[in-house]
């Protein structure tokens, strides 16, 4: 009997501590420590290879770093254990849903569903999570089944959240807030809703002190939490873009607080990459570029740290290497992927390899074949995107100072057919002196060849007025 006894209380002991450690995890995947996670999920696995729960909540953090073979391989093996196998079905439906088979995904997530018991929220708020976090997210469907979750269960908190994040990506913002709010009112602890709560108030731009006292509150409660701090970074980015005099001042403080988010988490890819947006948005180049070859180490098959490298490399002044990361990254997504800021810099780095200054200081074109190249490029820009030719007024300039006028005449040709450039009246001008410049620089022969409709009809049309 005394040995029952000692085995009845160690094996409840054991389910305490079983279940202590899935709750580290979940605060640990929250607090976005992916690393943390899985070591205690791995550990979990090893000791608990009846738990199907682990598995999912494995599986799940690799899905989030966009690794869904070792995702699949943790699903496949969590649905086949005796407690709780119906949270990897989930998962292979999430997975269903990214690979755009979506009744497949609705077949595995009714057999979760039904696998539940009356009053369970739980599966639905993941089938939910799915839903948002999908490839191809489908708001309506996440908020339906939380509705379902907070029908069964008015007091789930965490279905309440979910709700928030379906509605904040639905563009709802009243509903989100709503949302957030009811979870955090039924469970001061999810710092999460509370967070978020902060997130729709800086949002509204002109809040931004509120926005910050409500991520204070939030450290308040734990330092440590992570990404406060990179919500507070976000945050005085965009102040300081609504108060020129104060950007230099709320840009630094911005990156110092992004400094203290990537410190509180496992400098996982995933957050140095939305470190890298952030670096990109402030235009600290050198910091982006030390990031993307830090990333590279990391991972060399995704593609998109070559678009981090090309556009530091080329603002750092090395045209080269941004010219081989763009051609690099080209090369391997599809063209679908591949956006007018990308064609842009090609066509930017291109145009500086192309060029030198000759023994008298002045431009000159050193290899004509890739310069053409990059005007097209420049051009492609524009195709993808009118709204880049905003852009366009330095290159233009930069080109008309190196008296390669025909050049410059063709970037501010482009700039000009887009009635909403900024610059249109400027672009507009330059292109006219472009045109003339081009012409009288010409040899005779040249000059009389270069009478035709497309010089008759800026004269005719005032476009260099």
């Amino acid at each position: 009997m005394k040995n029952l006894r000692f085995l009845g209380l160690s094996l409840l002991v054991a389910g305490a501590v079983s279940a202590q450690n899935v709750e580290e995890a979940k605060k640990a995947i929250d607090a976005e420590q992916y690393h943390k996670a899985k070591t205690i999920l791995k550990g979990l696995i090893s000791s608990q290879a009846d738990e199907g729960r682990n598995y999912f909540l494995l599986g799940d953090i690799y899905l989030k770093q966009k690794e869904s073979d070792s995702a699949a391989m943790y699903f496949n093996r969590g649905k086949a254990v005796k407690n709780n196998p119906e949270f990897n079905q989930i998962g292979l439906g999430h997975i269903d849903l990214n690979s755009g088979n979506a009744a497949a995904a609705q077949a595995k997530f009714d057999a979760a569903k039904n696998a539940a018991k009356k009053k369970e929220t739980e599966q639905l708020v993941y089938i939910g999570r799915a839903y948002i976090d999908a490839e191809k997210p489908d708001y309506k469907k996440a908020i339906a089944v939380l509705n379902e979750a907070i029908a069964r269960d008015p007091k789930a908190a965490l279905a309440h959240l979910a709700l928030g994040d379906a509605h904040y990506r639905d563009l709802n913002q009243n509903e989100a807030y709503r949302a957030y709010r009811n979870a955090y009112t039924l469970d001061n602890s999810l710092l999460r809703a509370n967070l978020q709560l902060g997130v729709i108030t800086k949002n509204t731009r002109a809040a931004f002190p509120e926005a910050i006292k409500a991520f204070n509150s939030v450290i308040a409660v734990n330092p440590n939490y992570g990404p406060v701090y990179r919500e507070l970074a976000e945050t005085y980015y965009l102040w300081g873009k609504t108060e020129p005099a104060k950007y230099s001042e709320y840009t630094k403080k911005a990156i110092e607080y992004y400094e203290k988010y990537m410190s509180l988490t496992d400098y996982s890819l995933q957050s140095r990459m939305r470190r890298a947006d952030f670096l990109l948005l402030a235009g600290d180049y050198k910091a982006l570029e030390a990031e993307a070859q830090k990333m590279q180490q990391m991972d060399k098959v995704n593609p998109v740290i070559l678009r981090y490298l090309a556009y530091s490399s080329y603002e750092n002044g090395n045209y080269e290497a941004s010219l081989k990361a763009m051609k690099e990254f080209m090369s391997k997504v599809d063209e679908k992927r591949v956006i007018a800021r990308d064609h842009l810099y090609l066509g930017l780095a291109k145009l500086a390899s192309s060029m030198n200054k000759d023994e008298k200081g002045n431009t000159v074109v050193k290899d004509q074949v890739v310069f053409n190249e990059a005007i097209n490029d420049i051009k492609k820009a524009a195709e993808k995107d009118i709204n880049i030719t905003n852009e366009f007024n330095d290159i233009g300039k930069k080109l008309f100072g190196a008296k390669l006028y025909g050049p410059a005449s063709v970037v501010f040709e482009v700039a000009t057919t887009n009635p909403d450039n900024r610059n249109l009246t400027v672009d507009n001008f330059y292109l006219a002196y472009s045109v003339f410049y081009d012409h009288v620089n010409k040899s005779d022969e040249a000059r009389k060849q270069n009478i035709g409709p497309v010089a008759k009809s800026r004269c005719s049309s005032g476009k260099g007025n």
